[in-house]
């Protein structure tokens, strides 16, 4: 049976057991504010519907991190805080160690499967896909908290909410205790440092914060690389193998939080400076490369419960603009690299080979901006249903692009570069017949209805569905159901459906005059069926145990293939995935002054086209920490986590990656002269030798040892509140 088959049939499986069901009168609000008194806000999530829920009975698998979940455990970036989640892995990619957040072993070279949300809005970059290609990190100290949901959420949130969603939910006055300042040095040249605010003005609630943060980054040796490659195969002796990643930093991350009665206003920017991106997308050493991006945002919100009887209405408009711009121009090879040039294009192909003294060098630049307006409201006028119903209108422009290299077209002169005299000069590159992407815009249309139907006692049916219409490549729809059961008054069993699309980038679309990478305008989105059975146990109020199962249909695959006879690949929808797997998890306050938590994960995917793994995504994950208070004020937190099982995919002949252990430890002092605080961590305790995958290549891998991660670091942390 497919899967498109089997959502109708879990659809109407669950409608007949709800007409069967016997109707009894129950108090919504006052179980809510019940809940809401047991389990505590910390348990509060509104990710899964777009209202606050316990997240017991929240149609979803979800997770909820705190900032005092952050601050107990060490984590300075949110990477750190999203590996305890279970089912999701952040591997490592080459395009400068962005973060691949791998959810249920669904992994990618640009992870663009994965919603990321900052207070509700997508930060989707729509040129790659991601986040952005020159994220950098985000820092912690404006985390309020982060819900995470597990699975598919496009029903509610629309594109790109495929094999996870993650929402940042920034910090409001209410979250800050008048003002903090604080300072963190470490290992690898690092300092940060960090200021908070939170008052009133003028009869606003105001929280501002800013937070800086220099790094000269992990300098873990990358044995071979790319170029290593081309000099055995070319006789040059280039590459910069074995040699150290290059992944320096300067980010400056500022906040503004404005808000009264039913209005709030936000506003910020992440500013990424000196930031090192070896090895990149050619896969080679570049220790003098460096990119800058500036992101700003803003958003206006209206939120009224009380707009009218049975009515709670809100609205959002927001703005967003992202940069991708060369410091320093990076080399795609470095110095002395000989490569096969194509004396017609002067791109890397058939032709004689060429040294490049000052390397091969390509530094291309994007703007884009986006502008969202969405509005939805929840009706509870009937009985026993609480409806919401929106809509919403989206545009994405990559406005301007151009490029820095030293190959290809000159468009000055239409000829190729280098030129038979050999003249290695850099050429500027704006729009036009010899750029790798044009500008481009999208727009979407989007409405969505959504009904929360308690037909019996303890019984509850959500059901919804969203239809986006898109300019570049058309409709698509996608509904969701969930039936939650609280089974027992301490367990709640819920069973759940969910459809998810992922849009085409515009470098998947769009992409040309590319030494590497092709678009193809005619693709279509990746689709992806999820069924999800989940309990959540909580026979007191100091234990709570979580088991997940789940089962998903991966569809339309967008893949970069190989072009025959040619070293390009074009994007093409290509082949299908599969996977099941199960989570459990466990929360246990064993004592006033001691909290063990813990979970465990495992995965089986297949790649239906080659009949094989996808390899990369480890099929076990093991996660364990403690909190705990041996002396008033004093906070000892321990945590490990067992990496295990990562297969290589079809033609890879390497040995699997090899498993991990990682241990930290973060010890903190809380009031010290009362307003004080200091903290002390170290990562990677017992200095593993741990590795992310690399990519497998057309014949061999390019990094055939992997990409290495930090070895043992240390930072120690002061602040004070005033």
């Amino acid at each position: 049976m497919t899967s498109r088959m089997l959502a109708p049939n879990i659809i109407l499986t669950l409608l007949l057991a709800a007409a069967t069901a016997r109707a009894e009168p129950i108090s919504m609000q006052q179980e809510e504010q019940a809940l809401a008194q047991i389990y505590g806000d910390q348990d509060m999530i509104s990710i899964a519907t777009g209202a606050q829920q316990p997240v017991s009975k929240a149609p979803s698998v979800a997770s909820v991190i705190t900032a005092e979940d952050i601050k107990a455990m060490g984590a300075t970036d949110i990477d750190e805080a999203l590996e305890t989640v279970p089912g999701l892995h952040v591997a490592r990619s080459k395009d400068g160690y962005n973060p691949i957040y791998s959810f249920r072993g669904i992994s990618s070279e640009f992870n663009p499967q994965v919603l990321m949300l900052i207070n509700g809005i997508p930060i989707t970059d729509a040129y790659i896909g991601n986040r952005h290609n020159i994220w950098g990190g985000m820092p912690v100290q404006a985390i309020a908290r982060i819900e995470v949901v597990r699975g598919p959420g496009s029903a509610v949130y629309g594109a790109d909410a495929f094999a996870g969603v993650i929402n940042i939910i920034t910090k409001t006055r209410q979250d800050i205790n008048g003002t903090e300042a604080g300072g963190r040095i470490g290992s690898f040249d690092t300092y940060d440092g960090w200021a908070l605010h939170g008052g009133e003005w003028a009869g606003f609630d105001v929280a501002a914060i800013v937070e800086y943060h220099d790094t000269q980054g992990q300098e873990s040796i990358i044995d071979a690389d790319a170029q290593t490659n081309f000099d055995n195969l070319f006789g040059a002796h280039a590459s910069l193998a074995p040699g150290p990643v290059n992944l320096s930093r300067r980010n400056v991350d500022a906040r503004l939080d404005l808000s009264r009665e039913h209005w709030r206003f936000r506003a910020g920017l992440q500013s990424r400076g000196d930031q090192g991106i070896s090895p990149g997308s050619a896969q080679t050493l570049d220790p003098n490369g460096r990119y800058s991006s500036d992101r700003w945002n803003a958003d206006l919100n209206y939120d009224n419960p009380d707009f009218a009887k049975d009515w709670d209405v809100k609205a959002q408009l927001s703005y967003l603009d992202t940069t991708q711009e060369p410091e320093t121009y990076p080399a795609f090879f470095p110095p002395g690299a000989k490569l096969p040039i194509d004396p017609v294009t002067g791109q890397i192909g058939n032709g004689p080979l060429v040294t490049f003294p000052e390397g091969f060098i390509g530094a291309p630049e994007v703007y884009e901006r986006y502008a969202r307006f969405n509005t939805s409201a929840f009706y509870t006028g009937f009985d026993r249903h609480t409806l919401r119903a929106g809509a919403g209108f989206n545009y994405s422009s990559l406005y301007h692009v151009e490029t820095h290299k030293n190959s290809g077209i000159n468009p000055a002169t239409g000829t190729a570069n280098p030129s038979p005299d050999h003249d290695f000069s850099v050429i500027y590159v704006p729009d036009g017949p010899y750029i790798f992407i044009h500008p481009v815009d999208r727009k979407n249309v989007f409405a969505f209805l959504q009904d929360e139907w308690r037909f019996v006692k303890d019984w509850a049916l959500t059901a919804g569905v969203r239809y986006d219409n898109y300019s570049d490549f058309g409709n698509t729809l996608n509904p969701r159901t969930a039936l939650v059961w609280e089974t027992r008054y301490d367990l709640t069993t819920k069973l759940m459906y969910g459809s998810a699309f992922r849009a085409p980038s515009f470098l998947e679309l769009y992409s040309a005059n590319n030494p590497a990478n092709r678009g193809n305008p005619n693709l279509k989105p990746e689709t992806m069926d999820t069924v999800e059975l989940a309990f959540d146990y909580r026979p007191s109020d100091k234990l709570r145990m979580g088991l997940n199962i789940f089962n998903y249909w991966w569809q339309d695959m967008i893949r970069f293939i190989p072009d025959a006879g040619a070293p390009t690949v074009t994007a093409q929808n290509t082949g299908s995935q599969t996977g099941y797997g199960t989570e459990l998890e466990a929360e246990w306050l064993a004592s006033d002054t001691l909290k063990l938590l813990g979970n465990y994960s495992w995965q089986k995917s297949r790649d239906n086209t080659a009949n094989s793994t996808p390899g990369y995504a480890p099929q076990h994950q093991v996660y364990l920490r403690a909190n705990w208070e041996f002396l008033p004020d004093w906070h000892l937190s321990p945590q490990a986590k067992w990496i295990i099982d990562r297969e290589r995919s079809l033609g890879d002949n390497r040995p699997p990656v090899a498993d991990y252990t990682w241990v930290d430890l973060s010890l903190r002092r809380q009031h010290v002269f009362e307003r004080w605080e200091i903290a002390f961590s170290v990562r990677n305790l017992f200095d593993v030798d741990a590795r992310e995958p690399s990519l497998a290549g057309r014949t061999s891998a390019a990094i055939p040892n992997d990409l290495p991660l930090a070895g043992r670091n240390f930072y120690g942390e002061i602040r004070v509140n005033f």
